[in-house]
């Protein structure tokens, strides 16, 4: 399993997890191999997306987002389609591939680009926001996305014609908007709230209250939603009820920038055998591996750290599998489309 991770120092840096077959919860013998760091942008780094064998990375100021193959471990180029920051990015891989067939690219230019992976090529612009794009999610199927604006707006894009399809005024600005793993709700993340709601009607279902501001959201396993922030927390929702199934306190020393969720023993990749992972990366630079299940019982210790001694911004992470190309012409044709039907 590979992670990534962004700072404001405008390095990226990469990590490789490596750790033996599973030897119970809490099984400390993991370790956090450095694969590369690459000085990549002009500004401090504010997006990162992974889906292996590729990353790719935005930056506040410099309009750009840049591609990593990590199979090299090199810089394969840059997208410059955008006018602004680029606020969010997002790989999407049909479920009959291994490899990412589109990337998504969200501006503070209030627009979304849609790109063919191979080759790199931009096939629609989509006008989502009158100002700045906050964050962008894409359905499961491939078909649909999410962005919030800073014009306090949830829109949603038809991915397969390449155009916005709705736009609705939020009580306030949302920073953040997630769909869960089967794509039958989404999550919005509102200053120290987060929100969950039906992906069919947007119908609000209920409303998970934090003490502090909530600054990363990602889904887990059985309707487990996993959050950090300000508090310094790890916190496990179960959005069935509203409540915490459990939380990590003081996970890090100062708030946590970022998380993801790695894999479980039900995961059918090569690293099967590993447990239940989610990493997390806090703005002093550390990023920690935490087995969840003891997370249940009592507070546990990280199973493994790194110190990037940089001001992280932002964490991404993937399974690290043999992938196959899409071939052109053949079933594996993406769902977003190139042409307007």
């Amino acid at each position: 399993m590979t992670l990534v991770a962004g700072s404001y120092e405008k390095y990226i840096w990469g990590f490789r997890i490596k750790g033996p077959p599973d030897q119970g919860p809490g099984s400390e013998a993991h370790v956090l191999k450095p694969l590369f760091s690459f000085p990549s942008h002009l500004s401090p780094i504010k997006s990162l997306a992974l889906s292996s064998p590729l990353a790719a990375s935005g930056a506040a100021s410099d309009d750009a987002v840049k591609i990593y193959d990590l199979s090299s471990l090199s810089v394969i180029g840059s997208l410059t389609d955008h006018n602004g920051a680029v606020t969010s990015l997002s790989f999407f891989t049909p479920p009959s591939l291994s490899f990412p067939r589109n990337l998504l690219t969200a501006s503070d230019d209030g627009t979304v680009c849609i790109y063919d992976v191979d080759p790199f090529v931009c096939l629609k612009t989509v006008v989502a926001h009158k100002k700045g794009v906050n964050d962008l999610a894409v359905h499961p199927s491939g078909k649909l996305g999410l962005t919030v604006g800073r014009d306090a707006c949830l829109a949603m894009l038809n991915l397969v014609r390449g155009k916005r399809s709705f736009c609705c005024r939020l009580g306030r600005e949302a920073s953040i908007v997630r769909f869960d793993d089967g794509g039958e709700r989404f999550y919005m993340g509102t200053e120290e709230n987060v929100s969950v709601h039906d992906s069919e009607d947007a119908r609000l279902l209920l409303e998970l209250e934090n003490q502090k501001r909530v600054l990363c959201v990602v889904p887990g396993e059985n309707g487990l939603l996993f959050t950090g922030g300000e508090d310094r927390n790890i916190t496990a929702w179960d959005t069935r009820t509203g409540k915490v199934a459990y939380c990590i306190e003081d996970a890090h020393s100062t708030r946590v920038k970022g998380l993801v969720v790695l894999g479980s023993r039900s995961s059918s990749d090569e690293d099967a055998e590993l447990p239940y992972l989610v990493a997390s990366a806090s703005s002093d630079g550390v990023i920690r591996v935490w087995d969840v299940r003891v997370a249940k019982k009592e507070k546990p210790n990280p199973l493994t750290e790194a110190k990037t001694k940089s001001r992280l911004t932002c964490l991404a992470g993937s399974s690290v599998k043999s992938f196959k190309r899409p071939v052109a012409g053949g079933k594996e044709e993406a769902v977003i489309a190139q042409e307007d039907s």
